[in-house]
């Protein structure tokens, strides 16, 4: 089977979730696929939607995926579509599941078995199994196909957490009863926690008071003013007051209007980044370098630095400086 990652638009319009409802009350209580997946992590009995708290490993369905849906508001979301007939794909889910527990929370890991669950295996165009994405806010993240190693999944793993985070979906998942700690251990919730003004920050986030959000990432930084997070914070949550209430139609067609609108092209730079297309908003933005001058070449540069500074230590954040330099020279 291919290990190859989607191409960035892979999901891009393709997933049509619209069909997958919830059944009324009153129908059959355990859903096709809802019970312990052959093959899956030990605990994952609990199916999405049962009323229990979130846990660290569910398996989801045609009938309950709006509630992992829901949960991806709090959290981030992995799903594994796999396939009972392969057994391949059933190992892949243990994996999976190991990496849930060592992760210590940070996601959910949500198994599909394509069998049960025609719906979402037709939503999400599935061609071979098993497939991985992630769900943030309930939108879904072209991850890879195929089976990888545990080494090789942990890399994409970090990328999906650290766009969940620019998103402000930092939540944890109840990681007792469901994967056992290595060597036996519990774990403890106290490790879990952030500190008191990033968790004011994040909890001001998912209400919607991104100043709330700002202020509190400035009281850590006069604090602390060695708190690179809670630096990065400020610079994440400005990029999304910058957007709040952007039309994303309307900002890309006046940005292709006019390559050399320099407001033009860093808004839609900013909603790259927002979500997740990092590489287009850096060359968005090193092309506009390219064709302009003068205060407004300034100004797209400046720009630019400022989203190294939110994406962080980064082969890309590299890649771009190596090509801004060379669009300025």
């Amino acid at each position: 089977m291919s290990q190859q990652p989607f191409t960035p638009s892979a999901l891009r319009g393709a997933v049509d979730l619209s069909a997958l409802k919830r059944p009324a009350a009153g129908a059959a209580g355990r859903q096709p696929g809802a019970g312990a997946a052959p093959g899956a992590a030990p605990g994952q009995g609990a199916p999405a939607g049962s009323g229990q708290p979130d846990r660290l490993v569910v398996a989801g369905s045609d009938a309950t995926f709006q509630d992992v849906v829901n949960a991806s508001m709090r959290h981030p979301v992995v799903v594994v579509l796999w396939s009972r007939r392969l057994a391949e794909s059933g190992s892949f889910v243990e994996i999976m599941a190991g990496i849930a527990a060592a992760n210590e929370g940070r996601f959910q890991l949500v198994s599909v078995d394509v069998d049960d669950n025609p719906g979402l295996m037709r939503a999400f165009q599935v061609e071979q199994v098993p497939v991985t994405l992630g769900l943030i806010q309930g939108q879904p993240v072209p991850l890879f196909v195929g089976p990888l190693l545990p080494q090789q999944v942990q890399p994409w793993i970090d990328e999906l957490l650290k766009l969940a985070v620019k998103q402000g979906v930092a939540g944890r998942v109840t990681a007792s009863g469901d994967v056992p700690s290595p060597e036996g251990e519990g774990t403890d919730d106290a490790e879990a926690e952030l500190p008191p003004l990033h968790q004011a920050a994040f909890d001001a986030i998912e209400a919607g008071d991104l100043d709330g959000a700002l202020a509190a990432y400035a009281q850590a930084v006069t604090e602390n003013p060695a708190d690179a997070e809670a630096k990065a914070g400020i610079a994440q949550v400005r990029l999304m007051k910058r957007t709040d209430g952007v039309d994303p139609v309307a900002a890309r067609a006046a940005a292709a209007a006019a390559p050399a609108d320099v407001h033009a092209q860093i808004v839609v730079a900013d909603l790259d980044v927002l979500g997740g297309h990092v590489e287009d908003a850096f060359t968005r933005l090193i092309d506009t370098v390219r064709v302009t001058e003068g205060e407004d070449r300034n100004r797209a540069r400046q720009h630019l630095l400022e989203l190294f500074e939110i994406v962080g230590s980064d082969e890309r954040v590299s890649r771009a400086r190596k090509a801004l330099m060379s669009a300025l020279f």
